[in-house]
């Protein structure tokens, strides 16, 4: 039987995601045998990002800056807008480098089942960094999900009328997906996309 101490870590370790009980409790016997150096630097490393956290007020994502390190990069594309669900796509979408414009994070998506409505999410900066002017494109980047398509629906609905290029990205078949695996969903979103070959 471990300590109230470990309990609790290893109770706070198997809350995170991917992580249950028993992954928790390896994590927690790898840190412990050694806790001289990657427990410390572990422990550190929380302390630093709990003091340094911050929301970017410009587009909502989570930095140690305001505004953000991408909101700041005079490299970045200014006139390219990517709106995104959640910080975790806009760091997924980052992480790829194909985008170099700027992002929006609504916080969510809208969703009746959960009492999600569009005063809950960021839509209404969204707005009014498009009127603001400077922004030719704005590409909506929600989940191929219900929930996710709908609120992409509502956020162009919202910027019709206003000058600027409305995309959202492309569903439809993985790469190397075969055919016979996959959902309805997804083949029916691939062949509504269809497009012609070269």
């Amino acid at each position: 039987m471990a300590s109230q101490e470990i309990e609790t870590l290893t109770a706070a370790l198997s809350r995170l995601p991917g992580l249950g009980p028993r992954s928790a409790r390896r994590a927690v016997l790898w840190l412990i045998k050694r806790r001289e150096t990657s427990l410390v630097q572990l422990v550190d490393a929380l302390a630093g990002v709990r003091e340094a956290l911050v929301e970017c007020q410009t587009c909502g994502n989570i930095d140690t800056t305001n505004p953000c390190g991408i909101c700041a990069d005079p490299r970045r594309d200014a006139r390219s807008l990517c709106v995104v669900e959640e910080v975790a796509d806009l760091w997924a979408l980052d992480r790829a480098r194909l985008f170099n414009g700027r992002y929006h994070v609504l916080g969510g998506r809208l969703s009746a089942l959960d009492g999600v409505r569009p005063e809950d999410l960021t839509i209404d900066s969204l707005l009014q960094r498009v009127e603001q002017g400077g922004i030719d494109e704005v590409v909506l980047a929600m989940n191929a999900t219900l929930e996710g398509q709908t609120t992409a629906h509502y956020i162009a609905e919202r910027l019709e009328g206003l000058p600027v290029r409305i995309t959202q990205l492309a569903h439809g078949l993985p790469v190397g997906g075969e055919l016979d695996y996959l959902d309805e969903g997804t083949l029916a979103q691939a062949i509504r996309a269809r497009r012609p070959v070269a």
